[in-house]
């Protein structure tokens, strides 16, 4: 979920443009104004000072025209969002260049810092020359907008059109094998057009990458954690070795579970691959969707978890309302009075996310927050339903976008994404180059963190889920339901960025960027597709991330960070017992110690930012082991026996690799399916 708060991070940015009085002939447009130059005499000091002084009057225009671009998708704003974007990204280029003759020079250490975060800040790097800058703009606003506007249409001429929304629902509420197949198949088919804009894209940035003093733009993102590129990439990889025996585990347990509900022939893929349109997930990254098929204990025994029949029941009581009080009306009034209760709903979980972070002590959300938030899909317009938090002006007026249905899944986003916009207020008094996370997985993890202290009892006191029970059925089911959307996570989370790496750096060619793709989510998640996909396919690209150009070791890295930062909030809050047990909901010790984190923005190294909350400057994944230990066992229990493991090889789009060891007492890997 991008935090849309910092150009920086992202090298989105939007203008607004003049039109040309009241001619009705086309007018030829002013070329974007040119930077102005740095004073003479100016120091560093001086300097940051004036960047951030330019940055700050600048950035409310820009995200005007990127808001505009994501919630009206049309010629028009995206017009606007390119040149924002063309304009902004000549600024950066201006302020790097101007900054090289500070090389070498005596300067106050946050100045020192502010250059450095300067020339790595954004995920984006344009060419010099203007234009291959307006090019790339042009490119990213398009591809942005091509899957915002995506659908797939199965009828005869172009009926029965389905957007991802709908999609996404078949998958998740769906258990017809071939229902799933077609849903999933359908939404890889919107990407097939960027696949060419994606390829000339890659060309302009690595352009720009190379500009800045890096070998490619794979090298410039791995350079945002205050160690050597070479050190983050082994960082990932150990911490991916801490965690990979857990997932493991979850992973055979899953194929289990799938062949029981799907038979043998269908519940997995050669070689002991999961089926990709079976999680329950468009993209396989969050497994909770399968509850159904996947928990250990029946509500009998175990009490019930199920979220989404408590949001379904209270938005059904939303809903009554709302017709009670229209009375007669047709099919329009009919589907007005429906977006309002969804509206009027989303509104609703909203508050009910807030009152977290309120229990801590933090403010509640300005009024403009509720005022300017996208919380459901309109009815008269695309829009990129993408969730995403905003900081539009530096000052307090923070948004959120999401199309919110009544599921547990968006119910738990907007605790995440409320996680950025506390940070956006947290940090609104540092200077504006400082504000952002103090790495970009810092930001992901804020949220996360809270959504790992909505345990059973929590959503219990909140009208969520039953009195919990106390036993050992009712632990694993909770442990699982923690377990399917934070293990299943991990290996997509290092996957996407190991794809666009390879990409980036030149060894996936693109004629080989479907193949890499499936090679590599074979590799690390264990999933495959069922039917080939080659050449002709552009599947990263049904992942918002890749057209929309956002980092993606972030999200991995929150994975772990979140238990790091759960586990120090629970020891501020004086919790004794169980990690997995601890919710710190309404501690204002726990709220004033992260909130303290939170304010410090990027204006120091995140491991002395680490130190400040936990006692340590490392990020380590032990607390994820601690957290799902009693699971950990119970799924040794479960796949005791069983052929444990998958063959990447095994898959017809999967190179040959090495075979995950075997997690259970079985020496072989499992055995290809029949068919």
């Amino acid at each position: 979920m991008k935090p849309v708060r910092a150009l920086l991070a992202l090298g989105v940015a939007a203008a607004v443009i003049g039109l040309a009085g009241c001619k009705k002939e086309p007018a030829t447009a002013p070329s974007a104004t040119a930077p102005a130059a740095a004073p003479a005499g100016e120091t560093a000091d001086q300097f940051i000072a004036r960047v951030n002084d330019e940055y700050k009057k600048m950035y409310p225009e820009m995200t005007a025209a990127q808001w505009l671009s994501s919630t009206y998708i049309n010629d028009d704003s995206q017009l606007l969002s390119a040149k924002a974007n063309e304009r902004y990204l000549g600024q950066l280029n201006s302020w790097i260049e101007q900054s090289k003759k500070f090389e070498g020079q005596q300067m106050s250490p946050a100045t020192a810092r502010a250059i450095q975060l300067l020339k790595i800040g954004t995920a984006m790097p344009a060419p010099k020359d203007p234009a291959r800058l307006a090019e790339l703009t042009q490119i990213a606003t398009r591809m942005e907008g091509m899957y915002g506007s995506g659908s797939y249409c199965s009828g005869p001429g172009d009926t029965d059109c389905r957007q991802l929304g709908d999609l996404e629902d078949v998958l998740r509420n769906s258990r017809d094998y071939d229902a799933q197949l077609d849903a999933w198949k359908g939404w890889h088919t919107i990407s097939k057009p960027m696949r060419k804009d994606y390829t000339r894209f890659v060309e302009l940035v690595n352009e720009g990458a190379r500009n800045l003093g890096y070998a490619d733009t794979g090298e410039l993102w791995r350079s945002g954690y205050d160690m050597s590129p070479a050190e983050l990439s082994a960082e990932t990889d150990r911490l991916w070795g801490q965690v990979k025996p857990l997932y493991e585990q979850l992973h055979c347990y899953t194929r289990s579970r799938l062949e029981t509900k799907y038979g043998n022939d269908k519940g997995q893929v050669a070689g002991g691959l999961l089926p990709a349109h079976l999680l329950g997930n468009m993209w396989q990254q969050d497994w909770g969707n399968l509850w159904d098929v996947l928990a250990p204990y029946s509500e009998q025994q175990a009490g019930s978890l199920d979220i989404n029949a408590a949001l379904a029941r209270q938005y059904q009581q939303i809903l009554d309302a709302q017709q009670n009080k229209a009375g007669e009306r047709d099919a329009a009034g009919q589907a007005q009075v429906e977006v309002d209760a969804q509206l009027a709903n989303a509104k609703r979980m909203t508050e009910r996310a807030q009152d977290f972070y309120v229990s801590l002590g933090m403010p509640k959300l300005p009024d403009s927050y509720w005022a300017k938030t996208q919380f459901v899909k309109p009815r008269d317009r695309d829009v990129v339903c993408h969730a995403s938090a905003w900081d539009m002006n530096m000052s307090g007026d923070v948004r959120t976008k999401m199309c919110i249905k009544p599921n547990e899944e968006d119910f738990t986003t907007i605790y995440h994404e409320l996680g950025h916009v506390y940070y956006y207020l947290a940090y609104n008094k540092q200077p504006p180059l400082f504000q952002t996370g103090a790495h970009d997985g810092f930001h992901e993890a804020i949220g996360d963190t809270i959504v790992l202290a909505m345990t059973p009892k929590y959503l219990s006191s909140v009208g969520m889920v039953a009195n919990p029970q106390q036993s050992q059925e009712a632990l694993i089911n909770a442990q699982m339901r923690m377990a399917l959307a934070k293990v299943s996570f991990l290996p997509f989370g290092l996957m996407i960025d190991r794809w666009r790496w390879g990409v980036f750096d030149g060894s996936i060619k693109p004629d080989q960027y479907n193949k890499a793709w499936w090679d590599l989510k074979a590799r690390y998640q264990g999933v495959a597709p069922v039917e080939a996909r080659g050449e002709d396919f552009f599947d990263a690209g049904a992942k918002y991330h890749v057209p929309g150009n956002t980092p993606y070791t972030r999200y991995f890295l929150s994975h772990i960070l979140q238990f790091q930062f759960y586990k120090s909030l629970c020891d501020a809050a004086g919790y004794k017992g169980p990690l997995y047990e601890c919710s710190f909901y309404g501690n204002k010790a726990a709220g004033a110690k992260f909130e303290a984190m939170l304010s410090k923005g990027a204006s120091q190294p995140w491991q002395q930012t680490m130190k400040e909350l936990t006692g340590g400057e490392k990020m380590d994944a032990s607390a994820v082991l601690e957290y799902f230990a009693p699971l950990q066992t119970w799924l040794k229990q479960q796949n005791e026996g069983k052929s444990c493991g998958w063959q990447a090889s095994a898959a017809g789009t999967a190179a040959p690799a090495s075979p995950a060891k075997p997690t259970a007492k079985s020496e072989a890997p499992a055995k290809p399916a029949k068919g």
